[in-house]
């Protein structure tokens, strides 16, 4: 998969879902992508948060993008703190969000990484989390290719991927080479958001900071299903 800047809880569940999670490093970076912004809580509605990034190539991979070095990190968490402060798990979830926006990293890929290991860590999920460029294939395989290149050199037996993906990647390819195609459907989870109505698929902080870390880490292991 490739990183994504705070994501959804159906993205944790697909790590705790597996035995190996691949991050891509080594993919183009995506504008309009998931990939260093995401959607927050704030006075009721979805609103847009992300990382500013210095001037680049369209072509750059993610591990070659870099921070805006204007990024004003005390204003960013400023704004989740304004958001968030009287949820009821903010002094559970706040330091946590600050540990990971102050990592001293200029790289787009090192702070997407670490981010993604810290809240896994906090949410006490193990699965091993890989590097792609780490997995010895041809990295000038694209889509399809690739993924198939890196379950073979891991010797997967099954490969779970969004439910995205199920427009996709067909499951009769993949058994051609031995392996088993499976779809992670993120069930409902709906929890109260101060007064208003829910507004679902925030970033796991809306999640955590609404409930206890063993309720979120419950819902992460039972609610979903496998297609």
């Amino acid at each position: 998969m490739q990183p994504y800047f705070l994501p959804y809880i159906g993205y944790f569940q697909l790590i705790a879902a597996v035995d190996q999670f691949v991050l891509y490093d080594n993919i183009k970076y995506t504008k309009k992508g998931w990939i260093n912004r995401n959607r927050m809580l704030l006075n009721g509605t979805d609103v847009i948060f992300s990382l500013p990034l210095k001037n680049g190539s369209d072509s750059l991979d993610i591990c070659n993008r870099e921070l805006d070095p204007d990024f004003k990190r005390d204003k960013f968490l400023n704004r989740f703190k304004g958001a968030y402060q009287s949820a009821p798990y903010f002094k559970n979830t706040f330091p946590l969000i600050e540990e990971i926006i102050y990592k001293e990293d200029t790289n787009l890929f090192g702070l997407l990484h670490y981010s993604i290991i810290e809240l896994c860590a906090h949410l006490n999920i193990q699965t091993e989390i890989m590097i792609s460029s780490d997995i010895h294939i041809d990295h000038a395989l694209k889509n399809l290719e690739k993924i198939l290149a890196l379950c073979e050199a891991l010797g997967s037996k099954t490969y779970i991927n969004a439910i995205g993906g199920k427009d996709l990647y067909a499951k009769d390819i993949f058994s051609l080479k031995g392996i088993e195609l499976k779809f992670l459907n993120p069930l409902p989870f709906e929890y109260p958001q101060y007064c208003n109505s829910f507004v679902p698929w925030l970033s796991i902080v809306d999640a955590l900071m609404f409930n206890s870390v063993a309720t979120v880490k419950n819902h992460i292991l039972l609610n979903y299903n496998l297609i």
